[in-house]
C-alpha cells in the first residue's frame, strides 16, 4: 500500500477490514486516541493494591462504563481502550494485552489467565506489503463464561463461544464453538464440556482428572 490516505479513509478501511496504515503523520485524531490510552494505562499500571478506587476510576475512563464490573490486575496494555466493551463481570490476571484497533467484546463472567493477548489486528503475509506498517483489523468476541488460560493468543476475527475454555499457551486461529476445551498451536478442540463435568464439585480433593 504505497499511497497514504486521509484519516477519514483510514477509519473507513478499518471498519471495512481493508488494508491500511495508521503510523504516518497527518492522522492526528487516531494518534491522539492512542496517546490518551497510553497515558491512562501508564497511570493504571503504577497503582498498588491500596489504590482500588483509583483503579476503578481509570478503568472506567479507559473503557467506559461497560467495564464497571471488570477487575483487571496491572500491568495491562491497550491500543485504544474505548473500542473494547464488557458485558458484565470480568477478571484478568496480570499482563492482559488488548490490541483493540477494531472492536473487542468481552462477555459476562469471563476470566483471563496471566499474559493473555487479544489482537484485533494482523499484517499481510508478503513482506513487500508489510514494509510501511500495513495492517488489517477484524473484531473479536469473547462470549459469556469463557476462561482463557495463561499466555493464550486470540487472533483477529475470532469468536470464542459461550462457556468454552482456551488452554494455556494456545493460539486461536479459528472460531471456537460453545462449551468446549481447545488447546495447542494452532488451537484445536480437545473435548466438549458437558453436565458430567458438574460432578467435579463433589469429588474429593486430589481425585480430579483432566483427561477425557
Amino acid at each position: 500500500m504505497a499511497a497514504y490516505f486521509s484519516e477519514e479513509e483510514v477509519r473507513r478501511r478499518i471498519e471495512e477490514r481493508e488494508l491500511y496504515c495508521d503510523a504516518y503523520e497527518g492522522l492526528e485524531g487516531l494518534k491522539s486516541e492512542r496517546d490518551r490510552a497510553k497515558r491512562l494505562v501508564a497511570r493504571f499500571n503504577q497503582t498498588t493494591v491500596d489504590d482500588e478506587a483509583l483503579r476503578k476510576e481509570l478503568i472506567a475512563e479507559l473503557f467506559g462504563q461497560s467495564a464497571s464490573n471488570a477487575f483487571l490486575e496491572p500491568p495491562i496494555s491497550v491500543a485504544y481502550g474505548y473500542r473494547t466493551t464488557f458485558s458484565g463481570n470480568a477478571y484478568a490476571n496480570t499482563g492482559l494485552t488488548l490490541v483493540d484497533d477494531y472492536e473487542i467484546h468481552i462477555g459476562n463472567n469471563v476470566m483471563f489467565g496471566p499474559n493473555v493477548t487479544l489482537t484485533s489486528t494482523n499484517h499481510p503475509i508478503h513482506p513487500q506489503l508489510r514494509r510501511d506498517g500495513t495492517q488489517f483489523s477484524a473484531p473479536i468476541t469473547i462470549e459469556d463464561d469463557v476462561w482463557i488460560g495463561a499466555h493464550a493468543v486470540v487472533l483477529p476475527g475470532i469468536t470464542i463461544g459461550k462457556g468454552s475454555i482456551v488452554g494455556a499457551g494456545a493460539v486461536v486461529t479459528k472460531n471456537v464453538p460453545p462449551m468446549c476445551v481447545v488447546a495447542g498451536v494452532p488451537a484445536r478442540i480437545i473435548r466438549r464440556i458437558t453436565d458430567e463435568d458438574l460432578e467435579w464439585e463433589y469429588r474429593e480433593p486430589g481425585t480430579l482428572e483432566f483427561n477425557d
